[in-house]
């Protein structure tokens, strides 16, 4: 990691060290956190109030705000040197489904005073929309196809604009399933246990994996590397079809393989949101990820990570 001594060397002592700010320090955010350890000085924004103690023992610095109220962000203005960005838009209840508000708020907040170095914001392959079980590069045009995907949409622009604007080197991840044995839902046990179906195999589509310790060492990587305003899909090398995905880690498990369905069967008997990962079929390509970002994985294929802790 570079040096920054020479440009902080006017700041007070307590702030001499990079400052990197989590917005959204959930699963993923705390193991930013535990991979940058006392290296810099950490801070994470947070609207729960339980959860203080708990960010103080991992060596967090908690700000108390919340990312629908503009006035609980004020503090965080010239605050942090740098910011990783991992907080949802709001859910599928908010009335301007095309925006993003909490990306706006925070945005214009970080650009008072002194924008951060670098800015990391996790967003989502689902941008893509369905391509087709083809190859997708970061320049392919984009075309959402839910409210969620047009939300992050409109954040990665926002995002891209502060870059350009006021010189922060902005990065953008598009993060597609995000597993791993010690994340809660974080493996295909339980949807296996449950007995959901999958798609026959004539309507099955392509779906994307990253381990969490994967995505959260591409987040710091992108943090210190990034090129402005880049875009860098974060996937594995794994290229499998859902039900085959299933059908293997059903027999790593030990498990009966799901029942295949076909398409309109599916759409009679499963969840909407469910049915929405079955309609987008796309393999990312990792180019930039490993040649940008200079990130080895550690776990190259889905089932490299589900085996880590049995």
């Amino acid at each position: 990691m570079p040096s920054n001594q020479a440009s902080l060397g006017a700041l007070p002592f307590r702030f001499r060290r990079e400052r990197v700010l989590i917005v959204g320090c959930g699963d993923v955010g705390t193991r930013v956190a535990r991979d940058l350890g006392p290296r810099v000085r950490l801070l994470a924004l947070t609207s729960t109030p339980a959860r203080l103690p708990a960010l103080r023992a991992q060596g967090i610095l908690p700000l108390a705000g919340n990312l629908d109220d503009p006035a609980s962000l004020r503090r965080l203005a010239a605050l942090a040197t740098r910011v990783v960005h991992l907080a949802p838009p709001p859910g599928e209840g908010h009335t301007r489904w095309w925006i993003d508000p909490r990306t706006r708020t925070l945005l214009r907040v970080l650009r008072q005073r002194t924008p951060p170095r670098s800015l990391v914001y996790g967003s989502t392959s689902g941008v893509y929309g369905d391509c087709g079980g083809n190859w997708v590069v970061e320049s392919r045009t984009l075309a959402p196809r839910t409210p969620r995907a047009q939300r992050r949409v409109d954040a990665e622009r926002l995002v891209r604009h502060l870059g350009r604007a006021a010189g922060v080197r902005a990065s953008i991840l598009r993060i597609p399933g995000i597993y791993a044995p010690d994340r809660d839902g974080g493996t295909p046990r339980g949807r296996l246990l449950k007995g959901t179906p999958v798609l026959d195999e004539a309507d099955d589509v392509y779906t994307n994996h990253i381990h969490a310790d994967d995505l959260a060492r591409a987040c710091i990587a992108a943090l210190w590397r990034g090129k402005p305003q880049r875009v860098v899909n974060v996937n594995d090398d794994s290229a499998l079809k859902m039900g085959d995905y299933f059908d293997q880690a059903a027999d790593l498990y030990g498990l009966p393989r799901p029942p295949r369905v076909p398409r309109y069967t599916a759409q009679a008997t499963l969840p909407l949101m469910l049915l929405s990962f079955m309609s987008e079929s796309r393999r990312m390509d990792n180019t930039r990820l490993k040649r940008e970002l200079r990130l080895r994985l550690q776990y190259p294929q889905v089932f490299d990570g589900l085996v880590q802790k049995g």
